[in-house]
């Protein structure tokens, strides 16, 4: 028996209890208590938590340290869940939480849970009362009193219940926290409730739900010797007091803050901003969307230039009702952001929270990194910060940041506190404003002069040339040097080609623009039969170009780079409109000059003498009959000129306004923050 009693005891304690068993089994031979002891410490194996609960050194992360760390928390969707028996409560009141499992009676040996303000930054608040059945430890984190809870014992628990009061000083809304372990191996962390309002308590309210000490179905006998709880009068969200956004606290000082658009730390108002925190060997990171963007994901890269590619990210990704953390690396063309032999283990989660669509993460990554070959030191390295967010996921990746993308200036040493400010859009803010000088202004002014002026200022040149053909082309001469230079400040920006519905529109609008002069160097004469398919061709190829580039700018409102109001397309749309208008009233005076316009041509004729698409010098046999009239109709202006002549100088004026509005809003973006 004693053999059998010692091989036991051999596989199943561990040496202290196998000594600790070997002496009582020595003094007093107690047989019964080995066995029983061994078979208590094989159990537990089965759902392993610390047996004093969650340690408080965890307040902050609420990781488990399992095997030094090794075992991460899981990616699947917990089968446990938070549940408050109410949405609503007031200051200082009390509220039962429910920790249960999918389905009913699953078990778990540890937890810890508490409840966080829903804006930054994301304290704990509350405190929970202690249980009387004893499953409950109370924890004092961030050097408060029993503001978080953990279990008591590491045995098998279908269901825990928890009072928790609120704070009589706060208002606004907390979300509930929890890591719940099933095994050694197998825990989810940041498992969170729905939130749940803090408002002013009503003391006048009646009618009051079940207090938390009524019996429930659970193992525990749960009961409480706190009040019964009193609904207050429900107060809106938008009526409470809202915090002042603490996410920014330090930035300048103690952390390293950047985000976009371009200075938006300073005001406070980032569609999507990161801060650096570094404390000796710790460096930790947090990122966060911006409400109302509707974002999939934000991150932040570090990389040696102010481009994306090979670059370390640090991604935060919604996911099945949590926050995910990944790491990936970067390539350009085409761009890419790889998760494949990135060391996810190069960084943890400590902090996440997914709050009216608002993504927030803290993260603590090593401070060096090896991917693919590429050291990234953060001790003694330099980087350029890279903010991104979008709106769209891939298969094991993030999409496109289309909600924007920003990188910092210059490369900084993260453990530097300093103003991170973003690299210049100078080139693109000049892209930008040449395309809309020459298409919106130059090209447009030019079609109206080549259109309907070549019978006004009849007589009078300017270097040897009629003032319609003069003005037409200086016009369209400006319109291809703005247009090729623009092309050429945004290749040296970007340095790679990109495919969206603006760069495409865009390229064919340049090679457009570019082959119009080059086809006008070889015009044939005015009774080469060739010149009505020049005319033709030379007529189709200016107009789709205009209408392409205007299609263009319409697109470039949506670009994130761009950083352009949303209201910029009514703008646009008013041009259009304006534009397509004034052609109606040219046209009108054509149709009138066609009616009145008698002598050496026929009507029509002398209709197509005046017309801009110049439909005679189109068919050959018109051209003869032409070159008779020509003389006499080149004494004199054609009728309605004073009219056209007014209705131009208008449209230049307007024109001259709707170029220079659409210029500011795109230097000066984003031109909402000269309102803030």
């Amino acid at each position: 028996m004693m053999v059998s009693t010692l091989t036991l005891t051999d596989r199943c304690l561990k040496m202290s209890l196998s000594t600790l068993a070997l002496e009582l089994l020595v003094r007093k031979r107690c047989w019964l208590l080995v066995a029983l002891a061994a078979l208590l410490n094989c159990g537990c194996h089965s759902v392993w938590a610390l047996p004093q609960g969650a340690p408080e050194t965890v307040c902050d992360t609420m990781l488990p340290f399992h095997a030094g760390g090794s075992v991460l928390p899981e990616n699947s969707v917990s089968p446990f869940s938070v549940e408050t028996s109410s949405s609503v409560v007031g200051q200082g009141q009390t509220l039962r939480i429910d920790v249960t499992g999918a389905p009913a009676g699953l078990s778990f040996g540890g937890f810890m849970i508490q409840a966080r303000n829903r804006n930054p930054p994301y304290q704990i608040v509350g405190q929970f009362s202690p249980s009387r059945d004893g499953t409950v430890k109370l924890m004092n984190c961030e050097n408060s009193v029993n503001n978080s809870a953990t279990h008591s014992n590491a045995g098998p628990k279908p269901q825990v219940s928890l009072d928790w009061q609120s704070p009589v000083d706060f208002l606004g809304q907390v979300v509930f926290n929890a890591t719940v372990a099933q095994s050694y191996n197998q825990f989810w962390v940041g498992i969170p409730s729905n939130p749940v309002q803090v408002v002013r308590r009503d003391v006048s309210a009646a009618a009051p739900l079940p207090t938390p000490s009524a019996p429930n179905n659970n193992n525990f006998n749960y009961a409480s010797t706190r009040s019964p709880y009193v609904p207050p009068s429900y107060v809106a969200p938008s009526a409470v007091a809202a915090s002042e956004d603490s996410f920014y606290d330090g930035c300048g000082q103690s952390k390293n803050c950047f985000g976009f658009p371009n200075g938006c730390v300073a005001t406070k108002s980032c569609t999507s901003v990161s801060a650096v925190t570094v404390r000796g060997d710790i460096y930790e990171f947090e990122l966060r969307s911006g409400k109302g963007t509707n974002a999939a994901y934000v991150a932040l890269g570090l990389s040696d230039d102010a481009k994306m590619g090979e670059d370390l990210t640090t991604e935060c990704v919604p996911e099945n009702g949590r926050i995910n953390l990944y790491s990936s690396y970067t390539s350009a063309s085409p761009y890419s952001a790889v998760r494949a032999n990135v060391p996810q283990n190069s960084a943890r989660l400590l902090n996440a929270s997914l709050v009216d669509g608002v993504i927030y993460c803290k993260v603590q990554r090593e401070p060096l990194t090896v991917v693919q070959g590429r050291s990234f030191d953060l001790r003694n390295g330099a980087y350029h910060m890279l903010v991104a967010s979008g709106s769209s996921l891939k298969e094991n990746s993030v999409g496109y940041h289309d909600i924007g993308r920003l990188p910092s200036g210059s490369p900084i040493n993260l453990a530097v506190v300093q103003d991170v400010g973003g690299s210049s859009q100078l080139l693109v803010r000049l892209h930008g404003a040449f395309m809309i000088a020459a298409w919106i202004g130059t090209t447009s002014l030019g079609i109206i002069f080549a259109r309907y002026f070549k019978q006004t200022w009849v007589g009078s040149q300017t270097c040897g040339k009629d003032q319609w053909f003069a003005w037409h082309r200086m016009l369209m001469v400006t319109t291809w040097t703005l247009t090729v230079v623009a092309y050429i400040l945004i290749w040296v920006e970007l340095k790679r080609a990109v495919w969206h519905a603006h760069s495409i529109t865009g390229m064919i609008t340049v090679l457009l623009c570019f082959i119009q002069p080059i086809g006008a160097l070889f015009r044939p004469g005015p009774n080469d039969k060739m010149r009505p398919y020049f005319n033709w061709g030379h007529w189709l190829g200016g107009n789709l170009a205009h209408i392409l580039a205007i299609v263009a700018i319409f697109f470039s409102v949506k670009l994130p780079k761009a950083e352009l109001p949303e209201w910029m397309d009514w703008i646009l749309v008013g041009f259009v409109v304006f534009h397509v208008l004034v052609h109606l009233i040219f046209s009108i005076y054509l149709c009138m000059n066609h009616w009145q316009i008698s002598g050496i041509a026929s009507d029509r004729q002398q209709s197509q003498r005046i017309n801009t698409f110049q439909m005679g010098d189109m068919t050959h046999h018109h051209q003869h009959a032409m070159r008779n009239g020509m003389s006499m109709e080149r004494k004199m202006d054609a009728p309605y000129a004073g009219l056209r002549k007014g209705l131009l100088g208008v449209y230049s004026v307007v024109l001259i306004l709707f170029v220079v509005v659409l210029i500011l809003l795109v230097v000066l973006a984003p031109i909402e923050k000269l309102f803030e």
